[in-house]
């Protein structure tokens, strides 16, 4: 028998080896190239892209996080579909991704919405189970909790901010016993008061039912809570001489300040004690400046004030110039340059000498705080009126250069549209008549503006409000940051994502407070601000309503931005009603019939009533904007009375005469409204210029 060969045995015995290294390295070689090719195979899912786009994306995209993406995006464009988004959404669920939760609730809320129990509740609780911690359990919870009652206890102790906790907490039978009234309404205090249904159990807890069982502490939180609301009467009655704390003593105080003659008078005082008992706190410092808040503060009440209070107090250094009739004003405006009461005396202290021709005052207030200590709103109102200064004392050279330089750096708006105008351009196009329906056809509708990341520093979130999800947006960063602080920038993503959602009551209101305190912001951030704050939702209503009264869509949409912040809901304390706020008087007269309240509130007949009698003012006024725009919210009657050759000489001063402080404002902001809508009909386009110069 022939010998064996070692030579052979050791090439078998080391082939194995080499075959199974071989293997296992080509085996990650594919996968870290597998991933490369699906990551080279991405492409962001944006709201820019078509239905047609996602749709290819859905079906053909070989990353399967991309399809999922594609899909939920779909099914939040199929709202009033959702068999469609059912179809969409079936087995997206899948891999432990946050997405993947939210994914399983759209699911069970679209078997929700075709009438399919069980399958609902296995979708709910499908993701308790596997998502026990994310901000889309709270629904789990919620929808669940009618058969498992210890989940709502888990709802509102795990998740308390989320709106499904505040539902819950809201949502109880007539016949619940006080303990479970109190504590709901104790929830609802902590974390929304505004809530649908809150204020009625916010009464019941401490008005209807005095004294039971409530602590000292748990009143005044219900008792601040109906006065953030404006009830004082029930605020008043839940405290029932309950001493005050300084957080409610001054909630309390400064709604008391908006009541009547005798509610103002409690409220001062019970300011006033906060102050006195508590000098060295915050809540004093407020306190003094709401004590400083009229233009002309009561004497008494700023002597009474501490001392040390006083000191530190910019506000009440500012009231005492008012009392002082602008004596020592450079002082506190020196000492205290980036503080709102001294950006406040500035203007008053400026407008004043405008107004009188003291151009060199004028200019000597305008100067004193430096621009970069100004917000945006509030610089490029200095930086007009020096122009003015400066042209009106002979320099129009300087003058020029400051509006050229205002032009250049602020987007769209009142200031930069008159120093446009003073420049030599800026002139308005016509804003009633048949001439202006080429310019506010189709194209304008499908004119939308940009969409923009939303950078809220959650990676979760910023997704959901790429895909649209806008609603989960929302409550995913509600739940997250309740607490925090309102700074200028958590204003700015508040107020965008309230947008999101269709609250523009809300959301433009927090967008302007942010506009008022972001100082110096990057150039991105003052155009995301700016185009955030002029939205162009209910665009079609818009557009017919211009197309049949002839009236340009534009002004349409500067008039309901400030009437009603595009809330067909709101009502104003004298009664206006709808989104462009007519008096039911004045809507009758101009229908030819009366109309209910609900009728005023449907979006497409305000429009076009508004539209209707915004072209009666502009043929009465031969298109003048200023005086349309000053009789909407005045009357013709009450315009009529400031018409002075002024107006076509010097209308920005004209303006600042106007004897209603209401009116002035509104005017302004109309018109700076206006301007804005037609230098942004395009989108972001110009913004993104302006930048890059």
């Amino acid at each position: 028998m022939p010998a064996v060969s070692s030579h052979g045995l050791n090439i078998l015995e080391t082939r194995g080896p080499l075959l199974l290294g071989g293997t296992t390295l080509l085996t990650v070689l594919a996968i870290l190239g597998g991933r490369v090719f699906l990551r080279s195979q991405h492409h962001l899912i944006t709201p820019e892209l078509s239905d047609a786009q996602l749709w290819t994306h859905y079906r053909w995209s070989l990353n399967p996080e991309q399809r999922r993406e594609a899909a939920l995006m779909l099914g939040s464009r199929s709202g009033e579909s959702p068999q469609r988004r059912r179809r969409l959404l079936t087995g997206q669920g899948w891999g432990p991704a946050p997405m993947a939760a939210v994914a399983l609730k759209q699911q069970a809320l679209a078997a929700k919405s075709l009438g399919r129990d069980q399958e609902e509740q296995q979708h709910w609780r499908d993701l308790l189970r596997r998502f026990p911690t994310s901000t889309a359990s709270a629904d789990a919870r919620y929808h669940l909790a009618d058969h498992q009652p210890k989940l709502k206890e888990e709802l509102l102790s795990l998740q308390p901010a989320h709106p499904a906790a505040l539902a819950a907490a809201a949502e109880l039978p007539d016949n619940a016993d006080q303990a479970l009234i109190q504590s709901s309404a104790l929830h609802l205090a902590r974390w929304g008061a505004s809530w649908p249904g809150a204020d009625r159990l916010l009464r019941k807890a401490c008005g209807a039912i005095t004294g039971v069982g409530l602590e000292q502490q748990q009143r005044l939180k219900l008792a601040a809570a109906l006065a953030e609301l404006g009830d004082l009467q029930s605020a008043e009655l839940c405290l029932q001489g309950t001493p005050l704390a300084p957080s409610q003593a001054l909630s309390i105080g400064r709604t008391l300040l908006r009541g009547n003659e005798e509610q103002q008078q409690r409220g001062e005082a019970i300011l006033l004690q906060l102050a006195k008992d508590h000098p060295d706190s915050q809540e004093a410092l407020n306190s003094a400046a709401l004590l400083s808040e009229p233009l002309r503060p009561k004497q008494a009440l700023i002597d009474a004030l501490p001392e040390s209070l006083q000191q530190r107090s910019a506000d009440v250094a500012a009231a005492r110039v008012r009392l002082a009739g602008g004596e020592g004003g450079l002082v506190v405006l020196q000492r205290w340059p980036g503080h709102p009461a001294s950006w406040q005396l500035q203007w008053d202290l400026a407008r004043e000498a405008l107004l009188t021709g003291q151009w060199k005052l004028a200019r000597l207030w305008l100067t004193a705080i430096p621009a970069e200590q100004l917000p945006d709103p509030l610089l490029a109102r200095q930086q007009f009126w020096l122009g003015m200064s400066m042209d009106k004392l002979g320099d129009r050279k300087g003058g020029q250069e400051i509006w050229q330089s205002l032009t250049r750096q602020q987007p769209p708006g009142y200031y930069t549209w008159r120093a446009q105008v003073r420049l030599g351009s800026g002139n308005l196009p016509a804003l009633s008549g048949s001439q202006i329906l080429p310019s506010t056809k189709a194209e304008r509708l499908n004119s939308v503006q940009r969409w923009s990341p939303l950078n809220s520093g959650s990676p979760l979130v910023d997704q959901l409000w790429r895909l649209e999800m806008h609603q989960e947006a929302w409550e995913t960063w509600r739940s997250a940051a309740a607490n925090a602080k309102p700074s200028p920038q958590q204003l700015l993503l508040e107020g965008r994502l309230r947008l999101g959602v269709n609250d523009h009551w809300t959301g433009l209101s927090h967008l302007w407070r942010a506009s008022l305190r972001l100082v110096s912001p990057a150039c991105e951030t003052r155009q995301l601000l700016h185009n955030s704050l002029h939205p162009r939702p209910l665009l079609p209503l818009f557009l017919a309503a211009s197309e049949q009264e002839e009236v340009r869509l534009e002004l349409l949409l500067a008039i309901a931005r400030q009437e009603s912040r595009f809330s067909p809901g709101v009502a104003s304390l004298v009664g206006a009603v709808g989104l462009l706020q007519l008096m039911p008087t004045t809507a009758a007269e101009v229908a030819g019939e009366k109309l209910s309240a609900a009728q005023l509130r449907e979006p497409d007949r305000s429009a076009v009533l508004g539209a209707r009698y915004l072209g009666g003012l502009l043929q009465q006024w031969h298109g003048n904007p200023w005086l349309t725009v000053a009789s909407y919210n005045a009357g013709p009657g009450a315009a009529e009375s400031w018409v002075s050759g002024e107006l076509d000489e010097d209308p920005e001063l004209w303006v600042e005469r106007i004897p209603y402080p209401e009116t002035r404002l509104y005017t302004k902001k109309v018109l700076g409204n206006l301007w804005a809508y037609l230098n942004n009909s395009s989108g972001n386009d110009a913004s993104t210029d302006r930048c890059s110069q």
